[in-house]
């Protein structure tokens, strides 16, 4: 059954989520990434070579070096992505699942990544359906 109540009377266990809840568990890979005895930065390395990544992005962006940056954002968290795959622990990487990290790190780093390629004006990739469709779309 289970632990007895405060009238003594045994525990019913029962399926359904508990009103208040006093812990939340940990994602599936969000241990640390090195040792208990390594210092703070080396145990979250992955998450802090995400953010290092996107915060030169944003320096670059924010120096007129538009293009450049935001495809560094992209590509940090095509990164993200990939740690997420392939590391068995990534501390504070992981916030939810293993495969919705991996989907949304991925597809937002696509995504950027797709749209700084094709900025304008003279963008580096030119997908003519996309065109079209926008000036279908407007017009």
């Amino acid at each position: 059954m289970g632990a007895p109540g405060a009238d003594g009377e045994p525990a019913r266990t029962s399926r359904r989520f508990p009103l208040v809840t006093h812990d939340t568990a940990r994602p599936e890979g969000g241990g640390r990434a090195a040792p208990g005895d390594a210092p703070a930065p080396a145990r979250q390395w992955p998450i802090i070579a995400v953010i290092s990544l996107v915060a030169l992005g944003l320096l670059l962006t924010a120096f007129d070096a538009f293009r450049v940056g935001t495809l560094l954002v992209g590509i940090a968290l095509i990164a993200g992505a990939v740690l997420r795959w392939t590391l068995p622990s990534v501390g504070m990487l992981a916030v939810r699942s293993r495969f919705t990290d991996m989907v949304t790190y991925g597809f937002l780093g696509v995504v950027i990544a797709m749209l700084a390629l094709m900025v304008q004006p003279n963008p580096w990739l030119v997908i003519p359906f996309l065109n079209d469709t926008l000036h279908f779309t407007i017009s």
